[in-house]
């Protein structure tokens, strides 16, 4: 049927199931009703000693017990990160009516991106062989410590047996992740595709180099909730977050046969390189722009349908200005009226998940029509002058959004999400 193709001729792709933990919350639904009403996530770090370090501040996952989600012998020889991504991955396939099993595991399809994977195991096994000895060095260490591992955590968790793959770009990660996922959907291997990304980076380590690069706010350990200012002209940097986004992608005739509710349809996606730098982003802005426009075409939405664009928005001085930049380019005056916010006001940046989470609460907005606000907006930028929807959402009819991730290595990623139209509507 015509209707279950896209305009190029390929298998339209639709959101059946979605899985959320972070610091807003342990499901996607709490985790929206935070960001809706204004409940940072963000507090004083708990899971190591601060004080070498200046930055005392992180998005937790609160209370994390992997335990509820799988067997404590398995959980013990997995990373965080793998950890928070078969918990949420767990959340999605129950949501899309998969918890007891998948129609035929040959065609269903993993991928769970990440931005560093488990970095935790190759540290502390490193500090244990130069302190203690070879012996004391786990037999699980390297495998834990693998990026792929939380992809091969999850396809074990699920019985899939599909295509397998795992995407690490950074900030980039989580978004790259749904657009590569859909591909799968695209080509004709898989009808179901278990897709995201997934980090746990509260680590000393890693905050002392963000730290030293320069990429970090110290000023705001006395309150924590302010800390994360996008666009606002007093910004000084990120907040490290944790947490994993799941979604489960599925080929939209096989979503309808199955009778179960569709959240939206995946539009597009699209990435870009800017082959400037390693650590900061293209001063014009082209590389952005690229990934904005080919996800745009990929999704065959034009600059005037774009509802809502869910940005990057990082809190540092640089991203926010490039953005915005871009974002004025290609749309040019029409960029003065779309609605634009970014998430990590509230939940810090979640490096390798940010994108999948944002996907979420993109898909949330749509079904909602609620675009979320943009936090700790106070001090008004000359240079980011766009409609940042300070501090409250607002109202709005949202079938289409664009959604941003631009990541360290100059690698960029966009995702389309829009409403499903027609006979198909949930």
């Amino acid at each position: 049927m015509k209707e279950l193709l896209d305009h190029r001729g390929r298998p339209r792709v639709v959101v059946t199931g979605i899985g959320m933990i972070g610091p807003l919350g342990h499901t996607a639904d709490e985790s929206w009703d935070a960001l809706i009403n204004g409940r940072s996530g963000i507090g004083t770090i708990t899971q190591f000693d601060t004080h070498r370090i200046p930055v005392t501040i992180a998005g937790e996952v609160k209370a994390f017990n992997p335990k509820e989600y799988m067997d404590f012998k398995d959980a013990r020889r997995m990373s965080r990160a793998s950890q928070l991504a078969v918990a949420a991955a767990s959340m999605a396939l129950s949501d899309a009516g998969l918890a007891h099993g998948l129609p035929n595991p040959e065609r269903t399809g993993t991928l769970i991106g990440t931005g560093v994977g488990g970095f935790e195991w190759a540290d502390n096994n490193m500090v244990k062989l130069r302190s203690q000895g070879y012996k004391r060095v786990s037999p699980f260490a390297m495998p834990a410590f693998l990026a792929n591992m939380s992809s091969h955590q999850v396809s074990l968790m699920a019985g899939s047996t599909g295509p397998i793959s795992t995407v690490v770009a950074a900030c980039a990660t989580g978004t790259q992740s749904i657009g590569e996922a859909a591909e799968f959907i695209r080509r004709g291997i898989a009808d179901i595709v278990i897709a995201g990304g997934t980090e746990g980076l509260i680590h000393e380590a890693s905050f002392a180099g963000f730290g030293r690069m320069g990429g970090l706010t110290a000023n705001y350990n006395d309150d924590p909730a302010r800390a994360s200012r996008p666009f606002d002209k007093k910004r000084e940097g990120f907040v490290v977050s944790e947490g994993s986004g799941v979604l489960i992608l599925e080929r939209l005739d096989h979503a309808v046969t199955r009778n179960v509710p569709i959240y939206a349809e995946f539009g597009g996606h699209a990435s870009s390189s800017d082959a400037y730098h390693m650590a900061a982003q293209d001063p014009n802005a082209a590389g952005a722009i690229r990934a904005m426009r080919w996800a745009l075409e990929d999704a065959n939405v034009t600059l005037d349908q774009v509802d809502y664009i869910n940005a990057h928005g990082t809190s540092t001085q640089m991203n926010d200005l490039t953005e915005t930049m871009a974002i004025k380019t290609l749309f040019g005056k029409r960029a003065y009226k779309i609605p634009i916010s970014s998430n990590k006001s509230l939940m810090g940046h979640m490096m390798g998940a940010t994108g999948t989470v944002e996907a979420i609460f993109s898909i949330y907005a749509i079904n909602n029509s609620i675009i979320p606000a943009t936090y700790n907006y106070e001090n008004p930028d000359p240079a980011c002058d766009l409609d940042y929807v300070p501090n409250a959402p607002r109202t709005a009819n949202v079938d289409t959004v664009l959604s941003n991730s631009f990541g360290l290595g100059g690698q960029n990623a966009c995702l389309v999400m829009k409403k499903l139209q027609g006979e198909f509507e949930k």
